[in-house]
């Protein structure tokens, strides 16, 4: 699957391309602020066509603005709590946390020490605890950067034995994951959380059309009213 991954989210980023009146028509947004989180390695630039898309749908949408996520550095904890006390401060409101890859344990770990803060959180292809050593190659990179890494009882708890999660919590997956075991990233049962399953790649999915839906659908849902995610009739075939 690993070697698949680059062709696959080429094509995943030329269906978008060709869904784009699908997905021009969009529910559009209340204005809310949403910030945005890159995986393993990437910054904002790896999230920018997620965030115009979402920009275009009336939201008021930022990056994380730390430059590349090599993991939970003292950089990335501090500056990630203070992003979103600043954002959370300037917009007057809660704000939607997106997490792609390792930037949704980001998410989770932010909502679970700040629900005050937070809408809602969406992650894409997010496991549900940090990545230790282990085969995959990833798992390998990720060590490298451990010696900066702040201590894991800051951050790294498995999210079963951080508390309750207090916001509403939607997990896209796919079983197609090269990066990340997909069973891993599963949301356990509770009350407003949802699994999505896609066709798809780890690599695109920032940009697969069937992704966007999903998050367009999320992000208009007027807070307060969470229902579980319908991809709807016209659409449905194209979801596992």
């Amino acid at each position: 699957m690993l070697l698949s991954e680059a062709p696959r989210a080429a094509l995943e980023l030329a269906a978008a391309a060709t869904a784009a009146p699908l997905l021009a028509a969009g529910r559009r947004g209340d204005g809310h602020a949403v910030l945005v989180l890159p995986g393993l390695f990437g910054g904002d630039l790896s999230t920018l066509s997620l965030r115009r898309y979402l920009t275009w749908l009336n939201y008021s949408v930022y990056g994380w603005e730390i430059g590349a996520n090599v993991g939970p550095t003292e950089t990335v904890v501090t500056g990630l709590r203070a992003r979103l006390a600043q954002l959370a401060d300037s917009s007057g409101g809660r704000v939607t946390l997106i997490g792609w890859s390792l930037g949704g344990l980001y998410a989770h770990e932010l909502a679970r020490r700040t629900p005050g803060s937070v809408r809602q959180i969406l992650t894409l292809g997010s496991p549900v605890r940090l990545a230790g050593r282990g085969g995959r190659a990833t798992s390998q990179l990720f060590d490298r950067f451990s010696h900066l890494h702040v201590a894991p009882s800051l951050v790294a708890r498995p999210w079963t034995e951080a508390g309750p999660l207090r916001v509403p919590a939607t997990a896209v997956y796919t079983r197609s994951d090269g990066i990340v075991p997909w069973k891993s990233c599963l949301l356990g049962p509770g009350k407003r959380r949802e699994n999505v399953e896609v066709y798809g790649s780890h690599y695109g999915l920032a940009h697969n059309p069937t992704v966007l839906h999903v998050l367009a659908d999320r992000l208009a849902q007027p807070e307060g009213r969470w229902r579980a995610f319908s991809p709807g009739s016209l659409v449905r075939h194209v979801y596992p």
